[in-house]
């Protein structure tokens, strides 16, 4: 895939610098995230409920360091076990094109395809084991994701997007970005602006604007035992 092709092929589009206001975003994109509200069986909050994984970012679009300082806070206040907070994020920004490609191409080729076109990639690890004694955290992964968790919906509160990816070769990215034995690498993030609908080419059209599918409420939890 010539990455570097397809970027000198926008070369003279023109960039644009996120500033922490809802208003930036045009009303057609924030019309589009309220429509993948899916039919919800109890109402929950709307940062939830419009939270989704898009594949058609605005290429143009570059986010601020305010704006990644923020996402990365919102995962500092992540809960973890023993407040142990295991997770580590790399951050990888359009900005620094070197840098970016090279994370680019740890991805497989399908989410290459797409995630190209967000402002940043963030890398995902988790220390296995505990800060305070050094002994084994079972729970690396699942306080791990809520941190994550958090970062796609700080993302969704200012109108951004954040896609998790777990299509990456493990060893290029451990080694591109050095990661230590005693850290996991989990995922790739991708956060960006939603593509105007606009200019979406149809296959985008197709996959981006489609309802969300979930599985009904009543199998997502029993009373009191795994049986019903």
């Amino acid at each position: 895939m010539d990455i570097d092709a397809r970027r000198d092929d926008k070369k003279d589009a023109r960039k644009v610098s996120y500033e922490a206001t809802k208003d930036q975003l045009t009303a057609q994109v924030i019309e589009e995230l309220k429509n993948k509200i899916g039919d919800l069986e109890v109402k929950i909050d709307e940062l939830i409920a419009s939270r989704w994984s898009p594949r058609a970012f605005d290429p143009d679009f570059l986010i601020n360091d305010e704006i990644i300082k923020a996402l990365f806070e919102a995962a500092r206040w992540a809960p973890s076990c023993y407040g142990d907070q295991p997770w580590k994020y790399i951050l990888f920004n359009k900005q620094d094109a070197t840098a970016f490609s090279s994370a680019l191409n740890c991805l497989s080729v399908g989410n290459q395809d797409w995630a190209m076109d967000a402002s940043i990639l963030i890398l995902v690890c988790a220390n296995k084991n505990f800060n305070h004694n050094g002994e084994p955290n079972r729970f690396h992964q699942y306080d791990t994701g809520a941190a994550s968790e958090n970062i796609c919906l700080q993302a969704s509160s200012i109108n951004l997007s954040a896609h998790q990816m777990g299509g990456f070769d493990v060893q290029k990215a451990k080694e591109l970005a050095d990661i230590p034995d005693e850290f996991e690498i989990l995922s790739f993030i991708a956060v960006g602006s939603i593509l105007d609908q606009c200019k979406m080419n149809e296959s985008q059209k197709e996959r981006e604007v489609a309802a969300r599918k979930r599985k009904p409420l009543e199998e997502v939890y029993n009373i009191n035992t795994w049986k019903k």
